[in-house]
């Protein structure tokens, strides 16, 4: 993969996606990020995470007990993934990679997409709007 591979920041009219490539620092940096998420990774995130580290390797190093899964709880991030699937069909096996959804409960509760984290690629956060707009710093 290139390197600025899933480093993207996209809006519609209800949700920010943000490509998972990005170290929290390279967003605060970036002009299109909302100043509004700048703030929760200077004021909350942070607190937990070091600006130098990717959101993909936050992700999978949270737990349920630090302040940064409470706030993207509250947030209600959802994370787009790619995982790795083998399917048995009448033509044999079929393998191939699969894009799904989940929120950040479920990624940081389940532990067989940790085991199996090799076999996935994180592609993107996305927050909602209202969530980000509702949320006092």
């Amino acid at each position: 993969m290139e390197n600025n591979d899933f480093k993207y920041i996209i809006q519609d009219f209800n949700n920010i996606y943000i490509g998972a490539r990005w170290t929290y620092q390279e967003m605060t940096e970036h002009k299109d990020i909302p100043f509004k998420w700048k703030a929760v990774i200077a004021h909350y995130l942070s607190k937990d995470a070091d600006l130098n580290m990717k959101f993909e390797d936050h992700l999978f190093a949270m737990t349920e007990h630090d302040f940064s899964y409470q706030t993207y709880l509250q947030l209600k991030a959802k994370v787009k993934v790619s995982v790795w699937e083998t399917k048995k069909g009448l033509f044999g096996t079929k393998s191939g990679y699969v894009s799904k959804e989940y929120s950040i409960a479920d990624i940081v509760t389940n532990q067989q997409l940790h085991e199996y984290r090799e076999h996935i690629i994180v592609e993107e956060l996305r927050l909602s709007k209202m969530s980000l707009m509702t949320f006092s710093v």
